[in-house]
């Protein structure tokens, strides 16, 4: 499932790399959410390709309704939300189905990423090398779940959220968080775990994700709207885990270290610029309690 809201030129590279897989046991569902530009419906109407299906919404619905509209449409047995602007490894769903084979159970699967920027070249970003160094050390695929998995994504958010694919029944039996459209992946997952389902790790690299100024994460964190959503989220998951009594997993949320320091490491950039209302939120976000 691709739901669509951006770039049409980085969403014929996303679709030309679905198209490029070695195994073809896939579909691509292209739902746009009524971007301004006639082009995509122009493409895609009449795709040749019977495994590619183009529909658009009436009304643009918004991204975390179109989310639940990709999830209420999918038909196969794994599903993924694919970015609009990402791009699969040629082995992308032959690795996947390896995993899933060997691990059936498990609900979310996390393949190797690989981070590039908007012309396609490979990268390495502070946010990116964090991610690396707080992702659990595996050789191979390894099953995570329990306290010890959502501890871990609590310190901090080491997935990629469009490379993610999930057991369709499994991530059904759960709902977006409203009011949170950028930190709705975390929270959707820390859920799934919440429940008892498992993840499974493989990195093995077969997944671009797309850094650039122009993707929703990096316009919200630039108003502060993604700050704003993560305190709240956290304080929220804070109590999720007390309840479920993990304790070590409270107390990751509580801290959400990784959190308080990419705040940190802004307050340079708004300096610069003298931003005294960005340097007074980053410094809220960054030490509040």
């Amino acid at each position: 499932m691709l739901p669509y809201w951006g770039d049409p030129g980085l969403l014929h590279a996303t679709v030309e790399s679905v198209r490029a897989q070695t195994d073809p046991s896939w579909s691509l569902t292209i739902v746009d959410d009524c971007y301004p530009d006639p082009s995509v419906a122009e493409r895609y109407t009449h795709e040749p390709d019977p495994r590619i299906t183009y529909r658009r919404n009436e009304t643009n619905i918004g991204i975390t309704a179109n989310y639940e509209l990709c999830r209420d449409l999918a038909t196969e047995e794994l599903m993924m939300f694919l970015g609009c602007d990402d791009l699969l490894g040629p082995t992308f769903v032959e690795t996947v189905l390896a995993a899933h084979r060997r691990f059936p159970e498990a609900a979310i699967i996390q393949p190797g990423v690989r981070v590039v920027d908007g012309e396609g070249v490979e990268v390495h970003p502070l946010a990116d090398r964090v991610k690396a160094r707080i992702r659990p050390a595996a050789d191979g695929p390894v099953v995570l779940a329990g306290e010890d998995l959502a501890a871990s994504l609590l310190t901090g958010n080491w997935l990629y959220w469009p490379s993610l694919v999930f057991r369709t029944d499994a991530v059904r039996r759960h709902e977006f968080r409203e009011g949170l459209p950028i930190v709705q992946d975390l929270a959707l997952v820390i859920d799934m775990v919440a429940a008892g389902e498992s993840l499974v790790l493989d990195p093995t690299p077969c997944f671009s994700y797309r850094r650039h100024g122009g993707s929703a994460s990096a316009l919200t964190l630039a108003t502060g709207t993604r700050l704003a959503d993560d305190r709240r989220y956290y304080a929220d998951a804070v109590a999720q885990m007390e309840a479920r009594g993990w304790s070590r997993a409270a107390r990751a949320g509580r801290r959400r270290l990784t959190s308080r320091l990419h705040a940190l490491s802004l307050v340079p950039g708004a300096a610069r610029r003298r931003d005294l209302a960005s340097l007074r939120g980053l410094a809220r976000h960054a030490l509040a309690g």
